[in-house]
């Protein structure tokens, strides 16, 4: 059946009725010609705020000009972004995850408001790749996302010390700011680190959020597979982002739409992929919101199942050695991917946006020889995947911890109690953290936040600090996919909704037993009852603007924090 390829835009553009919008748009340098091709949006989030998205505009150009020589005319529309990096331990950071939301809806407005007939996302900073991947998923048009790239690593200028000699990351920042508090690197090394750390354009350079995405929606089969892991400094970026002009206008002309193409089983894949590679608890909360804008179904305990027979291959920072940019070089997902289908792990059948299966992605890359990055399976680093969900009476609703790169199952401490991140950092700034406590940090949830600010500030310190294998930190907030250690987030209820969380005290002590898949405080049922009736909401932290109509519409982390 043919294809109507301006289906969408035609009844915007086409007709002596449609005159006044086809004269406003000849106001801004459309002729006629352009007005009766296909009308395809290039979403994207530069900002003058970050390195992360420094690049998307050069690469808006290469995709229009791909659209163009493929016999369509590009659009290009602007978002917002919030970079985690530069906000973190701040009030700031709360705008981080509220952006995904609008990020998403700002494109949708346009694109339907605009009738579209295909959209190119561009993301980067990591809140923008599930916003650019959900806004796909809701139109249904036809379209792909483009991922800007990983920033390259860095290298401090002395050679001697903790940070000399190794491939910097923005996550060594946060370390290095950890030891430096704690006396054990000197000021001239730790501007070193800070110096040297982010050496120019691109997202942050570990297996942390932005690239733990990027690499999930190449296996979910809306980003070509190898395209997202270009790094963004890398000449071949610019190169494919001129082919995704050039293949939206293929599937447009298809009419292949975004659902049509993703189904569960694609959702599966991407969560492997996510789970072999070390990757970010953040993929938790968007993989899951992702499904419901494709109108699929997603559960936390989904991550859970397919942890138990997901080893883990990919040796990335944070917990492990290599970064993004070296990950591309060893052959990206795809080598990733041939482990996972050796394992028998993979559905093959599965379609993506360039046409071919999942499954004949894979098989047809090489792997580079002697790369180290990605281990064979007989070699893999750990035999089950790095995310658990956990449950128990501290979280009823549920929480994750990410063990990549832990040995240990089991904690038992004391908890140390704290209502915001400020108070922990400062705890852990000033020695008051000893080995074997629990820090708890509550009223971070996406409701009491609001806006479930990461915790890089506090795990940072605690590396840096030393105290990182001997001190578990759990809280209804997040955790940066810089983030590593014996830590928890995502406790369901959160405080600020009556959550048990809400009744732990200071010196309470508190189980963690991964194997069992249990958070508890050791505390009678009859105890908790009794705190939580005297638990008082607290008052609102904001009563109107953007903080405000998150906090009083979102869904809890168990759901993907969500607003519709």
């Amino acid at each position: 059946m043919a294809t109507d390829a301006r289906h969408k835009s035609r009844v915007l553009l086409e007709g002596p009725d449609r005159a006044p919008a086809r004269a406003m748009m000849k106001a801004v340098g459309f002729t006629d010609e352009d007005l009766a091709r296909p009308q395809i949006g290039v979403a994207h989030s530069w900002i003058g705020t970050m390195p992360c998205n420094w690049n998307h505009r050069k690469l808006a150009e290469k995709v229009m000009q791909g659209i163009r020589a493929a016999g369509g005319t590009p659009i290009e529309v602007n978002t917002i972004s919030i970079t985690d990096g530069i906000t973190m331990g701040t009030e700031g950071m709360k705008g981080s995850l509220i952006s995904r939301e609008v990020v998403a809806d700002s494109v949708e407005l346009v694109a339907r408001s605009h009738m579209f007939d295909g959209l190119v996302t561009i993301s980067g900073c990591d809140k923008t790749i599930p916003a650019m991947i959900m806004v796909l998923g809701r139109l249904d048009i036809p379209g792909l996302m483009l991922y800007c790239g990983s920033i390259m690593f860095g290298r401090c200028a002395g050679t001697q010390g903790l940070f000399a000699n190794r491939n910097l990351t923005i996550q060594d920042v946060f370390e290095a700011l950890g030891a430096y508090n704690a006396g054990k690197i000197s000021l001239e090394e730790f501007k070193d680190v800070e110096d040297h750390a982010c050496p120019g354009a691109g997202a942050c350079g570990g297996q942390f959020t932005a690239n733990t995405m990027a690499t999930a929606y190449e296996m979910l089969g809306m980003s070509p597979m190898g395209w997202n892991g270009i790094p963004a400094t890398d000449p071949r970026k610019e190169e494919v982002a001129f082919e995704s002009g050039k293949l939206v206008m293929q599937l447009v002309r298809k009419g292949i739409t975004p659902r049509s193409l993703v189904t569960r089983r694609s959702f599966e894949n991407a969560i492997i992929g996510v789970l072999a590679t070390g990757g970010s608890t953040n993929a938790v909360l968007h993989l899951p919101a992702t499904a419901k804008d494709f109108g699929l179904k997603l559960s936390i305990d989904d991550f859970d199942r397919l942890s138990k027979k997901t080893p883990v291959v990919a040796d990335l920072k944070p917990w492990g050695t290599y970064t993004a940019p070296e990950m591309h070089e060893a052959g990206g997902m795809a080598v990733v991917g041939k482990r996972l289908v050796e394992a028998g792990l993979i559905h093959g059948g599965e379609k993506t946006v360039t046409g071919r299966t999942i499954g004949e992605e894979i098989a047809a890359a090489t792997e580079p020889p002697g790369q180290e990055v990605i281990k064979p399976l007989k070699q893999a680093l750990k035999p089950t995947g790095g995310i658990v969900i956990l449950r128990g009476n501290l979280a009823p609703g549920g929480c994750v911890i990410k063990l990549s790169g832990q040995s240990k199952s089991e904690h038992r401490g004391p908890a140390r109690v704290f209502e915001r991140e400020e108070g922990a950092f400062k705890a852990v700034k000033e020695g008051k953290i000893k080995p074997n406590d629990v820090i708890v940090i509550r009223y971070e949830g996406p409701k009491g936040g609001p806006g479930m600010r990461e915790m890089l500030h506090v795990t940072g310190a605690l590396q840096g600090a030393g105290l990182g294998d001997t001190v578990a930190l759990m809280t209804d907030g997040r955790f940066s996919g810089a983030s590593h250690g014996f830590v928890m987030a995502h406790i369901v209820p959160e405080a600020a909704e009556r959550g048990p969380i809400a009744a732990v005290k200071s010196g309470d002590m508190i189980h963690i037993d991964v194997k069992k898949r249990r958070v508890d405080v050791e505390i009678s049922g009859a105890e908790m009852k009794k705190r939580l009736a005297k638990w008082k909401a607290p008052k609102p932290r904001y009563t109107s603007g953007v903080f405000h109509k998150y906090a009083i519409t979102v869904s809890n982390a168990s759901e993907g924090a969500v607003t519709g």
